[in-house]
């Protein structure tokens, strides 16, 4: 590209510190210093300004290269989101019995729904209009899509954006690279919409491996005039990313595709080096931002490693915090993670029963599990634990319910009740995941399905809560929201044990070994 000007544009969502579209400025910052970049944060802008205060960075910079970072698209979580609780107006809908509050649901829904789909035409939206407000100034002006929704819904998306769009999966640095060359790009994890559809298992082609450096943060702030909005509320983490990949088969996962199951681990010494230039700004809580902190036994030393070099810095008032398999810890990295400041975590362990921890793939050892977290309390972990459960994915039944109570009730035994948190999950299922072919199999879905749908009749089979305890989940899920609002983890818990019992804690650590294979999850790669 001659004389390329750079203009990364994030694209509405929640204020969280956009790492990929710094990491990404940074990269080629690094390799073409001479090129002019400029970050615009659409996260920082009041909604009524969205489209005039894009025209206005557009007018001013006058870019080339259109960067877009779309991080969201699918909604159902148990947490308010665009235009309420879209898992609670769901289940009001789907499963409730008093015809008021089913109606409330529909209500909801409809509002949620209509929120949705604003939203993903007010993306599309924003991005032919920077498209077009660049052509002003140039006619050789190009566009990138990326993110973590790009890269979930990248066939669909496709065929909604303006031709000639370069639709990316996963990390764009080696893309954005060759494209600045003047070189081939298409053999990256991308495509050109209108000009043919995305090849084959896009998704799960390994990405391009690049060597990961210190972010700049000098040079940063020079193009990201909103750089200081993340560092105004003392309470707000800063992502640092520490690996990329994740070599599990968690059957609902979509990180392992993306990201790719081999772990790259970036130096200890380029973290700590970009935690410092953050500290001396003043940051003082850090998220680690790996799909995983310790994804593996054999990636143990590398955390050690690097929270023995955190110690070494200086850094002695810092608070991190990270999702870990907590199979992993030692008590040497759990006496590290308490002197290096970790003050919260979350454990995806989903099930309490290891009976269900192995038919979903996730390749958890629940009784390691519990024996690593008697270790990090013993050396002093005294903060908060969000312990993740998707109640109902594969074969769920009240022996398993109670197992999982029985297993909850271990952990709040550990650290206490108060500083554990059930965080309850409903999986959303996304496409190119094991979950979605086993969904193929059971003929729940259809290939060819959209799973950007929204519409009652699909939502249902996304939002994955099958019978024959999908109703019941509904039932005990309304009853949590009825009766106390404001901690639903916990009450689903209280009620789940209050009709089913607890298990005894034994049963939920063993899964007896099938005398014979069992039948696989997911069929040969379409």
């Amino acid at each position: 590209m001659a004389d390329p000007r750079i203009l990364y544009i994030r694209l509405p969502c929640n204020p969280i510190f956009p790492i990929g579209v710094v990491y990404l400025a940074d990269h080629v910052h690094k390799l073409f210093p001479s090129i002019e970049q400029r970050i615009f944060d659409l996260g920082t802008v009041p909604p009524l300004d969205f489209a005039l205060a894009l025209d206005a960075c557009i007018d001013q910079f006058r870019p080339t290269l259109l960067v877009f970072s779309w991080r969201d698209i699918q909604i159902y979580a148990p947490v308010g989101g665009r235009g309420g609780n879209p898992l609670q107006y769901a289940f009001e809908f789907f499963y409730a019995r008093n015809p008021l509050i089913r109606l409330r649901g529909a209500l909801g829904g409809v509002r949620v729904t209509q929120a949705y789909y604003a939203e993903l035409w007010r993306n599309l939206g924003l991005i032919r209009r920077g498209l077009r407000r660049a052509g002003r100034y140039s006619s050789q002006v190009r566009a990138i899509v990326g993110g973590g929704a790009v890269s979930v819904f990248y066939e669909q998306l496709g065929q909604k954006l303006p031709r000639g769009t370069i639709v990316s999966v996963g990390e764009g640095e080696a893309l954005i690279e060759k494209l600045l060359r003047g070189e081939d790009f298409r053999d990256q994890r991308c495509y050109v919409a209108g000009e043919g559809s995305p090849r084959d298992r896009l998704i799960h082609e390994p990405p391009t491996p690049i060597e990961k450096t210190a972010c700049n943060y000098d040079y940063i702030p020079q193009i990201w005039p909103e750089f200081e909005y993340y560092l105004q509320a003392q309470d707000f983490y800063v992502g640092v990313q520490t690996k990329r990949g994740c070599p599990h088969n968690c059957c609902y996962c979509i990180y392992t595709v993306i990201e790719g199951k081999q772990v790259r681990i970036n130096p200890a010494d380029e973290v700590v080096a970009e935690m410092r230039q953050l500290y001396d700004r003043g940051i003082r809580n850090f998220w680690f931002t790996d799909a995983q902190f310790i994804p593996a036994r054999k990636y143990i030393d590398d955390a050690v490693e690097l929270l023995q070099k955190v110690l070494a810095a200086g850094m002695t008032d810092i608070h991190w915090a990270a999702y870990i398999r907590a199979d992993n810890l030692t008590p040497q990295l759990c006496d590290l993670m308490v002197k290096t400041g970790m003050n919260y975590f979350e454990i995806g362990i989903t099930s309490g029963s290891q009976e269900l921890v192995r038919k979903m793939r996730m390749g958890y050892n629940l009784r390691t599990v519990l024996e690593n977290c008697r270790d990090l309390k013993a050396a002093g972990f005294n903060d908060l634990v969000s312990v993740n459960y998707s109640f109902n994915v594969i074969d769920e039944r009240p022996e398993t319910i109670r197992q999982t109570i029985a297993y909850h009730r271990a952990l709040e035994a550990i650290f206490g009740a108060d500083k554990v948190e059930p965080a309850i999950f409903f999986i959303g299922l996304q496409p190119h995941t094991h979950l979605e072919e086993y969904a193929f199999q059971q003929q729940i879905l259809r290939p060819g399905y959209d799973p950007m749908s929204l519409m009652p009749w699909t939502a249902k089979k996304l939002l994955w809560n099958p019978e024959p305890m999908g109703s019941f989940f509904g039932e005990v899920c309304l009853q949590a929201w009825q009766q106390n609002p404001n901690d639903f983890g916990r009450e689903v818990m209280a009620i789940l044990e209050q009709r089913w019992g607890c298990a005894d804690l034994e049963s939920a650590l063993t899964a007896a070994i099938p005398s014979s294979p069992p039948k696989p999850l997911v069929t040969a790669a379409r």
